[in-house]
């Protein structure tokens, strides 16, 4: 079981601390604030008042006992920066922080976090990504290079084979799974696309749009 602990308790550490109680994680959280505690307590394995940027503090949680480390401080970066130095230095085996943008990721990423999630740029690559074309039905950004598209499967593709389009040697893009109605499936070499069905492919986003046309 994936041990838990969460710095922070806005709306982000609130989100992230339930859903992953939900995922059978052991999740401890840490905030200063007495009524964010106790409205989360019942939901999480263990909930403490107190100050996740004190040493002392920090360290009597025993920080490298939990699988991951997470800053969920959105209101106050110094406070944040500090915490994210403190778990490192003490020993936290993974840190992941947030961040509100590009600047702040920089700098906690100098200074000990093992990964920094800004949710509102990568939301805006999202919304943007799925609605700039017809063809995106939605999109999950791997990394600067691969993403995951859900793609309307073009008409020309319609009654051919996955070996037939062959886009893997012609464009370098995978086809992971297709959606017919509502089965999803792995397609084999001799798959033939239908009408209505929707491919769930990886690649990188000139690969993509080049194979699918946008």
């Amino acid at each position: 079981m994936t041990s838990v602990l969460i710095i922070g308790l806005g709306q982000y550490g609130k989100y992230v601390a339930k859903h992953m109680e939900q995922l059978h994680c052991e999740v401890m959280v840490v905030d200063t604030n007495e009524a964010a505690i106790d409205e989360i307590r019942p939901y999480v394995t263990n909930a403490l008042i107190g100050d996740g940027t004190n040493e002392a503090v920090l360290r009597s949680l025993g920080v490298n006992n939990f699988d991951v480390c997470i800053v969920a401080i959105g209101n106050s970066f110094q406070s944040s920066l500090q915490a994210t130095y403190l778990l490192k230095e003490l020993g936290a085996r993974q840190v992941v922080s947030l961040a509100t943008n590009d600047i702040q990721m920089e700098f906690l990423l100098r200074n000990g976090a093992d990964e920094v999630v800004h949710p509102e740029k990568q939301m805006a690559i999202r919304v943007a990504t799925k609605y700039a074309s017809e063809t995106i039905l939605d999109f999950i950004q791997l990394d600067n290079n691969y993403s995951i598209y859900e793609m309307k499967v073009p008409k020309e593709w319609f009654g051919k084979t996955l070996a037939q389009i062959d886009i893997r040697k012609k464009f370098g893009v995978n086809i992971l799974t297709l959606k017919r109605n509502d089965e999803v499936f792995i397609p084999s070499a001799d798959t033939c696309f239908m009408v209505d069905d929707i491919a769930f492919v990886i690649g990188e986003q000139k690969s993509v749009y080049k194979c699918f046309k946008i």
